[in-house]
């Protein structure tokens, strides 16, 4: 994310990267995980060579990067990464905020794709984002890692200010009740048909260089104004916006994640208000 390593620099020291799997050339308007790509997760392979395994305590992943323009993962490429971590004995850690909790239509993404994590990041979803909360899974060797110790000593030590708070745990609760009473975590697969057919209606309209979907998710990727990027989404978000409709953009590329009890009335308004707003877009 350039934007952010731009105004805040590396952060975190220790960390590198892999490179990413975003390839319009071979994968432009793929319906669901793309073709093309699973030999990119050997490049964790470059990583290895380059600080040894020894060295290197976990591989942080999203299923589908959200904030970097709904990028999907190739056929294979995370299954790909699966067997590399075990190989040298990485932790495979799954990002799942965004998802996490029925997004893709399975109430996890490592339950859509049959890729089992060591560690899994929650949150937004936990709540319904109603409340701040944010949690971890983890397996049980993990678990037992941190809390067979010294009896006296606490398990994980670290700063606690909010953990467990009781309003957040409420509306997590509530919210986990909400998503079975009424089928959420999978009510995404049901929706993704005609939502799949929707989003993908926008292809041949000016400008419009991708589209890509999964479960409620969509991405729609723009061309760039020459020596302006992100300038021709932002213009279509203020037109959405005006009429109604809230979109989030990255860059070039519109982002689309609709609420899970969406009905195909909406899914026609929010495509057909987009619509007409890529076709005003300078």
């Amino acid at each position: 994310m350039v934007g952010n390593r731009k105004m805040f620099g590396p952060l975190l020291a220790g960390v590198d990267h892999i490179r990413h799997t975003h390839d319009l050339a071979r994968n432009a308007f793929s319906r669901g995980q793309p073709e093309y790509g699973a030999e990119l997760a050997d490049d964790l392979e470059r990583i290895v060579a380059l600080h040894d395994a020894s060295t290197i305590a976990a591989l942080i992943v999203e299923p589908v990067a959200g904030s970097t323009g709904v990028l999907l993962p190739p056929k294979g490429y995370l299954q790909r990464l699966r067997e590399i971590c075990d190989k040298h004995g990485i932790l495979l850690i799954f990002d799942e905020v965004i998802t996490g909790f029925g997004r893709v239509g399975a109430p996890f993404a490592a339950t859509h794709f049959g890729v089992t994590p060591d560690m899994m990041t929650v949150a937004k979803g936990l709540t319904n984002g109603t409340v701040p909360m944010g949690a971890v899974f983890a397996k049980q060797y993990i678990h037992d890692a941190f809390m067979h110790g010294p009896e006296h000593m606490i398990e994980f030590f670290h700063g606690y200010t909010y953990s467990a708070h009781p309003l957040a745990c409420a509306a997590a609760l509530g919210t986990l009740a909400t998503y079975a009473d009424e089928g959420l975590l999978t009510r995404a697969a049901k929706m993704a048909a005609p939502f799949e057919s929707a989003v993908h209606a926008l292809e041949g309209l000016p400008n419009v260089i991708d589209v890509r979907n999964i479960g409620l998710v969509a991405g729609i990727e723009l061309a760039p104004i020459a020596g302006e990027p992100g300038k021709r989404a932002f213009s279509v978000f203020l037109d959405c916006w005006e009429k109604g409709l809230l979109i989030r953009t990255t860059g070039d590329t519109i982002a689309l994640s609709p609420p899970l009890i969406i009905e195909n009335q909406h899914i026609d308004q929010i495509v057909g208000t987009l619509a007409d707003a890529i076709r005003h877009a300078d």
